[in-house]
């Protein structure tokens, strides 16, 4: 949206920024967080929401068919960042275009935004956005898009970092060795994680750096939302709300869950037909189908996709997986064992009552959306967040297995390979529908899932904190 052209006759309201890091899991997880900030806008306190993103984000928001609130609007900065679709290849150079370039684009921006603006909603990711308000004297309200495990432990980061060391970075394959210590010897609210699980955010490199200053701007931030919610993660939120000096609202699961109702075609992104799996799950039994995908961003090596496709063929499974550049290769592998396509509405069809477990490589917001639809899943972590993820599904919220056996991955210098067996093996565990194993994780998984439910309802705990947030903003901005 071209700025001169936005209307500068609105009725005053409460003008809210939204900022997110330039990457699918953080765009998806800020705007569904708009719709659901959106939806507390009442005519005597009106609420606008202007979401900014690059030239190239602004097309592929726009070529995704989910209409937006009318008090929720797109505005665009020049593409000074590395294209999403090669992110991967040249993330080092990527997290150096938004600390350096992406400032200044967005901050030209924000002048000429009408109404004025009354404060940001900035991913955490950003840590040069809380300047940026600062200048303008607005608040800034950080959007953690992770699990609050993460941001708690790398809050203490020289804590973490200390007792990681101490450990000498070694994992134990059996649990044996101090990298297997709990997290919680050295940071409060942390049971389930160990040291361990954090081995691939501390070999980060770039992505470490810019987490590290993202982390030591939050303190100065105004408020910090989850995309969390808190019955999921009660005792870090506890500890959280205990020790930073400033507001922690909870206010997820921040998925697109306001969505389920439209009527909507099966379309890809772009326009183009996607196949019709919504026609060939109607077709399967009730919970008889594993629904398998392992994101957009990184993905395994070809020879461990190959192990996969033969140990999902071996398991007897049916299963829908979304591989987006592998799809005709894997078609060819598993013939008709499953259905393989490059796109699908992954909520929606976590949530069709044919699908029975969830194989994720546990980005946060599909786990959220496993939890929102009540599935058990196998997990697949490869970095960063996604083995702390997977050790919460497993060993916390015990909804789960972790196909991988551990979080260690490293064998010889070499990347181990699951081999096809063990995944046949696991995959039977997870899908026996009749197992006690199954049946008491799809126990756990049902509670979980009415917890979300209610969470985002009326007098539910994240809504509850949405409007507290929206109180406390609207206070101090009178205030001022």
């Amino acid at each position: 949206m071209n700025p001169s052209m936005m209307d500068s006759q609105q009725p005053k309201c409460c003008h809210f920024v939204a900022v997110p890091f330039p990457g699918r899991g953080h765009v998806n997880a800020m705007m569904s967080l708009c719709r659901i900030l959106a939806s507390k806008s009442t005519a005597a306190a009106p609420i606008l929401i202007t979401c900014v993103v690059t030239d190239e984000w602004l097309g592929f928001l726009l070529s995704e068919l989910h209409p937006l609130p009318p008090n929720v609007r797109l505005a665009s900065i020049p593409n000074v960042i590395p294209s999403e679709l090669g992110r991967a290849k040249v993330y080092e150079g990527f997290v150096d275009a938004v600390l350096t370039k992406m400032p200044e684009a967005v901050e030209w921006l924000l002048d000429r935004l009408e109404p004025r603006i009354s404060g940001l909603v900035a991913d955490t990711y950003l840590p040069w956005a809380v300047a940026a308000g600062s200048r303008r004297g607005v608040p800034v309200h950080s959007l953690f898009p992770m699990a609050a495990s993460i941001f708690s432990a790398m809050y203490e980061f020289d804590r973490l970092a200390a007792a990681v060391a101490a450990a000498d970075g070694r994992v134990a394959v059996n649990g044996e060795g101090k990298a297997d210590e709990p997290l919680a010897k050295y940071i409060q609210g942390h049971a389930p994680l160990k040291l361990a699980d954090f081995r691939s955010v501390l070999a980060a490199g770039k992505p470490l750096e810019l987490a590290l200053q993202a982390l030591s701007m939050v303190r100065k931030a105004d408020s910090v939302l989850f995309t969390s919610f808190y019955e999921l993660e009660a005792r870090v939120f506890d500890a959280l709300r205990a020790n930073i000096p400033v507001p922690v609202y909870p206010v997820g699961p921040s998925i697109p869950y306001m969505l389920l109702d439209e009527k909507r075609a099966v379309v890809e992104p772009g326009g183009s037909a996607a196949p019709d799996y919504v026609e060939w799950l109607d077709s399967q039994p009730d919970g008889s189908v594993l629904y398998v995908s392992l994101g957009s961003f990184l993905s395994v090596s070809g020879a461990q996709m190959d192990e996969i496709a033969m140990g999902l063929s071996l398991s007897g499974t049916r299963f829908l997986w979304v591989a987006r550049s592998e799809s005709s290769r894997l078609r060819e592998a598993v013939g008709d064992a499953g259905l393989i396509v490059p796109w699908c509405d992954q909520l929606r069809v976590l949530g069709h009552a044919s699908v029975g477990g969830f194989l994720t490589h546990c980005g946060w917001n599909s786990t959220l959306e496993g939890v929102f639809s009540g599935l058990p899943m196998l997990t697949f972590p490869i970095f960063w967040d996604q083995p702390i993820d997977s050790r919460l599904i497993v060993d916390e919220w015990k909804i789960g297995l972790n196909l991988r056996g551990g979080v260690g991955t490293e064998e010889g210098g070499g990347v181990v390979v699951v081999g096809r067996e063990e995944i046949a093996r696991v995959v039977k565990r997870v899908m026996d529908l009749e197992g006690d194993e199954s049946k008491a994780m799809r126990r756990r998984a049902a509670e979980l899932r009415e917890a979300a439910r209610r969470a985002v309802e009326a007098g539910g705990s994240s809504s509850t904190n949405l409007d507290c947030f929206i109180r406390d903003f609207m206070g101090n901005v009178a205030a001022k």
